[in-house]
């Protein structure tokens, strides 16, 4: 399945899996977003699968999200290898 982005106003529903193929999507939508907003919710409850590659666009996000200091939140249950990835990073 693609990668499918719904918004309505600073909330954000992924659908699908982000993988290497389908980055530019994911980068296109979120390009310059803190520019526009203070703060953004993610919802990942139905990505079904994130590679390396879209678990490092979304730390390049949050990364974003701290150095302009504006607030990033992501939620649901739906990708294991991107919370092990934050949990690794606060535990370092």
């Amino acid at each position: 399945m693609n990668l499918k982005i719904t918004h309505c106003n600073n909330f954000f529903k992924l659908k699908g899996i982000l993988d290497r193929k389908n980055l530019s999507l994911f980068y296109r939508e979120f390009n310059d977003i803190f520019d526009r907003e203070n703060s953004l919710t993610i919802s990942i409850e139905e990505v079904e699968w994130m590679d390396r590659y879209g678990v490092k666009a979304m730390t390049e996000l949050h990364n974003e999200a701290i150095s302009k200091n504006k607030k990033l939140s992501i939620i649901g249950m739906g990708c294991r290898d991107l919370y092990d990835h934050f949990k690794y990073q606060t535990t370092a």
